[in-house]
């Protein structure tokens, strides 16, 4: 016993030898581990770090072994008070060795991350998170947050038996994940996280959990999605949007719509305004990428950009406006190609069959989502855009069919129809202070040549476009309904003129009167009225057309004596209308313009008498009022000629429906614009009409007149200039008491006040 004393005390006083550090670690460390951290020696141990931080990076060493140790032997209480105290010195400690200690730390909470019980994984969850919100003194250049990435990433994927604790799993990947990217996304000296890299496993495992049922992970998902985004600048978003895209291609989640809609609604309210339209861009791209996809697959991309160009509403799309419409404007001509053809390749007709009603349904996707751009627009970019889609219309010998060698007419046909339904989108809202500047003639020319098809469906398009681009005050509403007032003349000979086309034509006249109406335009309305009814006489219209234009004539005519507010012709308009409801009421549009009209005879005569409006007592009674009586009491004859596009119609159009068109709608926009512009177009069609008819020799005779007259001009102002100018200072008298004039220099010459700057 004696010899075995020393020996004890030996041992004994070896506790004492130990490096203070290790002292103070080991006090922290209770008997029972159930007792928790003990905390009058982590204060201790908090004061000598702080004391000496030279030996911080040797407690975190020491923490890190006796971490490791406990965690190879299965003792987990003693685990978690380890992972307090370093939770406790990083928070308090902030000096230049801080970066030894944070590698020991990192150390520890790997090994905790890849143990394989869960409450560690979560703990060493906790513990990085903790970290990640502190922001250090000094920068560290060899730290690597690789491991992290991946690993968060594989814990929001657990498929974990236990659902509350998979859940948990999950939940703590997707903070820590949020932990990273705070850490490293304004570090410069760290790995960059927005490289694809570290993007192809952040973002799809943040979009796999933002799928799943459980509320908690779900709004825990979205807001460290939402965060990701906010921090994105310009160079980052592609890396961001593009592991989004290829997650819903992977996973088939473009044809439901409903994930991918609320994917991008997340990202374009969480970026940069500025940025937005790089999204836009990307999803463009994305559309093309997959133009060989089925339609159900275009269709949700179409529908996605519809959604984000209504969030982003910032009037700009970025620096290519028409990028944007002429990838749309693709996308419609290829799904005419498909679904005419049956095919989505049309170079190996072994690929894919394809369905009929999924290609109309994208095509519908694709006019809505057009609209939906050009809402954003200003007006000088929305007139662009309308002369953009107008240059993309085939237009019989103006434009090229646009239809493939494989559809044929019919192609450019439907191709014709789908970008009039997309022009009509884009003139939806259109607002314009000055008709002339933003519908020029190259706008006007080709969409009034639609209006001379024998496709009756292409001819009610424009005169939606019409009516939508001269309702600037949202008078539609007014006309829409069938009574008194209703409807005029599209293209009366033509037999598949139907109720809507009239409902649509009234409409459209009545707008000019309420927008774009003076004088002088209400007085060729009235004519135009007038040249209807005298048009309805001709017997070889059909019946049904031919009371359809006297009960148009009477709506009109009865809508414009209320706008004059003239009483004697509104008296005579009134007369005419009692008249024809007692002796022919299928003359009037209540009794025409019904889906399936009763009262029509069986052959009409010639209306005579009281049931007619007269030109005469028309103009008798609105000279009164000053109107250009003249002008009134000419009847309307149409013309065309000078257009430009007759030859453009096929032999079947009527030239009398075109002029009728033409002097209602384009002339009078220019009448509008310039005020007392119709003298010069009458003008013009004089000089026209003259070079077609007149022999060669008045022609000739007439321009030997106008080339005599030039020179006459000619001569007077080589006169004017070669003569010296006239003095300010007044003229001189001659010798003989004449007046000369005195030549001075300019210089010298003496200017009023308000000349000089």
């Amino acid at each position: 016993i004696g010899f075995l004393s020393p020996l004890a005390g030996v041992c004994g006083c070896c506790g004492a030898l130990r490096p203070r550090y290790k002292r103070l670690v080991d006090n922290i460390f209770p008997e029972d581990p159930e007792d928790g951290l003990v905390k009058a020696n982590m204060e201790k141990l908090t004061f000598y770090a702080l004391s000496a931080p030279e030996k911080l990076d040797r407690i975190g060493a020491y923490l890190s072994e006796r971490l490791s140790r406990d965690v190879a032997r299965h003792r987990y209480g003693y685990v978690c008070i380890a992972m307090e105290a370093l939770d406790q010195l990083l928070m308090a400690c902030h000096c230049q060795s801080i970066n030894l200690f944070v590698e020991s730390f990192l150390t520890m909470v790997r090994k905790l991350l890849e143990a394989d019980k869960p409450n560690l994984q979560i703990l060493g969850t906790n513990s990085f998170v903790k970290f990640a919100n502190i922001e250090e003194d000094t920068p560290s250049y060899h730290r690597s947050y690789d491991f992290f990435v991946s690993r968060f990433s594989e814990m929001c994927h657990s498929s974990f038996e236990d659902p509350d604790i998979r859940t948990k799993i999950r939940m703590a990947g997707i903070r820590g994940l949020q932990g990273v990217v705070r850490k490293t996304v304004n570090d410069e000296l760290q790995a960059n996280i927005w490289d694809p890299q570290h993007m192809d496993k952040i973002v799809p495992s943040l979009l796999f959990n933002l799928q799943q049922d459980e509320e908690s992970p779900i709004e825990l998902t979205e807001r460290c999605f939402r965060e990701l985004l906010g921090r994105a600048v310009y160079g980052n978003i592609k890396n961001a949007v593009k592991p989004v895209l290829m997650h819903l291609d992977n996973h088939s989640l473009w044809e439901s719509k409903t994930f991918a809609v609320r994917c991008f609604k997340i990202i374009m309210y969480s970026i940069q305004s500025q940025h937005s339209h790089l999204v836009i861009q990307q999803l463009l791209g994305h559309l093309d990428a997959n133009s060989k996809n089925s339609a159900r697959v275009r269709a949700g991309i179409v529908e996605v950009l519809s959604e984000a160009a209504v969030i982003e509403a910032s009037g700009s799309i970025g620096p290519t406006v028409l990028e944007v419409f002429n990838t749309l404007l693709k996308q419609l001509r290829l799904s005419v190609d498909y679904e005419l053809s049956g095919y989505n390749d049309l170079s190996n007709l072994g690929t894919k069959v394809i369905k009929e009603h999924e290609e109309r349904q994208l095509q519908e996707s694709v006019i809505k989502t057009i609209g939906s751009f050009a809402s954003t627009l200003p007006t000088y970019q929305r007139s662009e855009v309308m002369l953009f889609i107008m240059g993309k219309i085939p237009v019989p010998g103006m434009y090229p069919a646009l239809g493939s060698a494989n559809t044929g007419y019919e192609g450019s046909r439907m191709i014709q129809v789908m970008l009039l339904k997309s022009l009509f989108q884009v003139t939806v809202g259109f607002q314009s202070t000055n008709m002339l500047t933003a519908l020029p003639t190259s706008f006007l020319d080709p969409l009034l040549s639609f209006t001379l098809m024998e496709d009756a469906e292409v001819r009610l398009l424009v005169l939606e476009i019409l009516i939508s681009l001269i309702d600037r005050h949202e008078n539609r509403l007014k006309f829409s309904s069938i009574r008194l007032c209703r409807h005029i003349f599209l293209v009366c000979k033509e037999e598949n003129s139907s109720q809507r086309h009239f409902e649509s034509l009234f409409t459209l006249l009545a707008l000019i009167s309420m927008e774009l109406a003076n004088e002088e335009v209400v007085v060729d309305l009235i004519r135009l009225a007038l040249a209807l009814q005298d048009l309805a006489n001709d017997e070889a219209l059909p019946l049904f057309n031919r009371c359809a234009i006297h009960a148009l004539s009477a709506s009109y005519l009865n809508l414009i004596c209320q706008l004059t507010t003239v009483p004697t012709f509104c008296q005579h308009v009134h007369e005419v209308i009692q008249a024809r409801q007692k002796e022919v009421p299928f003359l009037l549009p209540e009794d025409v313009f019904i889906e399936k009209p009763r009262l029509l005879p069986e052959s009409l005569e010639k209306m005579e008498g009281d049931v007619l409006f007269l030109q005469t007592k028309i103009a008798e009674t609105l000279g009164g009022s000053g109107y250009n009586t003249e002008r009134l009491a000419t009847p309307y004859i149409p013309q065309l000629t000078g257009t430009g596009f007759l030859h453009l119609l096929k032999s079947s159009v009527n030239a009398t429906e075109a002029a009728i068109f033409k002097r209602s709608f384009g002339i009078v926009i220019i009448w509008t614009e310039m005020g007392g512009g119709y003298h010069s177009l009458e003008r013009r069609r004089l000089v026209v009409e003259r070079f077609q008819t007149a022999p060669f020799e008045e022609i000739a005779a007439h321009c030997g007149a106008r080339a005599s007259l030039l020179q006459s001009k000619l001569n007077q102002i080589f006169e004017i200039t070669i003569r010296p100018p006239p003095s300010p200072s007044g003229t001189l008298s001659s010798a003989h008491g004449q007046a000369q004039s005195r030549s001075i220099p300019i210089y010298e010459m003496k200017f009023p006040d308000l000349c000089v700057y």
